[in-house]
């Protein structure tokens, strides 16, 4: 439907002449910029508890890090609901329909509450199932479920947050998620350094201190949230009627854009989660140095997630103004930015191996498994970079999140993850091979996702006329 003829071709760069690119980089930048550093805080959070914990030695490092996991399922699916969510939004924030707009929030974050009371019940009444699933040593099991006890507790606070705050970045709202979560990662080193070590007279509590570090920092982003949504936003509310009852055909609407990305987000979670069992299963220090190289892919990755984030939001926004021509070049600008981003994530990672090797309280052996993990994330931090804003951004943007689905579904678990298993599992192959074939997804995904983007099946506008 869309593929791009010879005179469309045409008309595409004499339009592409007419744009004002430094205004298109000033408004890209002005939603970059605060999405980078809004994922830079929320790693700087993970970072935080690595960092403290990986003190304390690999057992607490390995607990928090495997109980971590559950979190990490959760808000998949909150990411999942609101993404979905966004792809609605965006467009009739482009087309000026608030009062859609709010209807939308209300049933995303029904959804996202519904999901986090099931994941808190699981963390207190199941603790020790939880931690089976990524561990078999007892110690580092005993040490997560001290942690999840506590931590469960911040799940339902999150529901509301995370789904409001992403929201607000669809409707170009971005500086807000910025200040809740500096001040998140404030409370929660702040808190953690106390209680983990033991300053200032208060007793060193251990995985027990990050714990409740955690969920403190979860308690100040909600009662800053509160704030905002009551006293500061004049343009989008939470009503409560939204809440409790749906409409109909915006529901439904909801379910066809939104359930294929919350199950995306599921199978891609879930196959992460299987990537950390299959390690978790290989030994604590292939597990210690799997937290720190995932870790220094996030804090690597912040821009290009910026750059992902912002596609999804301005190209929503132009496609609901009905401009596809527009659509498309921006589309193609937008890859460019993140191939440069991905690239300079990758030198990152690279430069700062013997600097972590250096300050990290590690075995000889996680030593040399780290160094390893960090060759293998340079490049595949490039590749991630561009799918997930191929996938994450352009496609689901105009509406396409079926693709995203059948894709991480065919090369994670029909590829990636069934090879990783059973080299680990069946040829006892080393930590290294298992860990280069668990990781080699991304690579895969990239002929796939250019050929369904120059295809143009992703374009469509999914607004209705209420």
């Amino acid at each position: 439907m869309w593929s791009v003829s010879t005179k469309e071709k045409k008309e595409l760069s004499q339009e592409a002449a007419q744009i004002d690119w430094k205004d298109f980089y000033r408004r890209v930048l002005a939603l970059v910029i605060p999405m980078a550093l809004q994922n830079l805080i929320n790693v700087g959070v993970t970072a935080a508890d690595v960092f403290m914990l990986g003190k304390l030695g690999e057992t607490a490092l390995s607990g928090a890090s495997l109980a971590g996991q559950v979190q990490f399922i959760m808000t998949l699916v909150f990411f999942g609901l609101t993404s979905g969510a966004t792809v609605l939004t965006a467009q009739y924030w482009g087309k000026g329909d608030r009062k859609t707009i709010e209807k939308i929030l209300g049933m995303a974050m029904k959804f996202s509450l519904i999901t986090a009371a099931i994941f808190t019940a699981a963390a207190f009444l199941i603790p020790e199932t939880l931690m089976h699933i990524y561990t078999s040593e007892p110690d580092v099991i005993a040490e997560g479920v001290k942690y999840l006890r506590i931590v469960g507790w911040s799940y339902l606070f999150m529901a509301f947050t995370q789904v409001y705050l992403n929201i607000m970045r669809s409707i170009e709202k971005v500086v807000i998620a910025t200040v809740v979560y500096s001040v998140s990662l404030g409370v929660n080193v702040c808190i953690n350094a106390v209680l983990i070590f033991g300053l200032f007279g208060f007793p060193k509590m251990g995985i027990i201190g990050a714990a409740i570090g955690t969920l403190a920092a979860r308690v100040a982003e909600l009662l800053i949230v509160v704030w905002y949504a009551s006293v500061k936003n004049k343009i989008i509310h939470i009503r409560l009627r939204y809440l409790l009852r749906s409409d109909k055909i915006l529901l439904k609407d909801f379910m066809v854009y939104a359930l294929p990305v919350v199950l995306n987000e599921m199978m891609w979670g879930l196959g992460s989660s299987a990537n950390t069992a299959v390690i978790g299963h290989l030994g604590s220090a292939a597990v210690a140095a799997n937290s720190v190289a995932q870790v220094a892919r996030q804090l690597a990755t912040v821009v290009a997630f910026g750059i992902c984030n912002a596609t999804a939001v301005y190209l929503g926004k132009t496609i609901g103004e009905k401009k596809y021509g527009l659509a498309k070049i921006y589309a193609k600008k937008f890859i460019r930015l993140s191939l440069i981003t991905g690239g300079l994530g990758a030198a990152v990672i690279l430069l700062s191996t013997p600097v972590i090797n250096h300050t990290m309280s590690l075995t000889v052996q996680a030593q040399s498994y780290l160094s390893f993990m960090f060759f293998v994330m340079s490049y595949f931090t490039v590749a991630q970079a561009l799918n997930t804003t191929l996938v994450v951004g352009i496609f689901r943007s105009g509406g396409d999140t079926r693709f995203g689905l059948a894709l991480d579904v065919s090369t994670m678990w029909g590829c990636s993850i069934l090879l990783g298993a059973a080299a680990a599992f069946l040829f006892n192959a080393p930590v290294q091979i298992v860990y280069m074939l668990l990781m080699s997804d991304e690579v895969i995904k990239v002929p796939l996702t250019l050929k369904r983007f120059f295809s143009y099946k992703w374009l469509k506008d999914v607004t209705r006329d209420f």
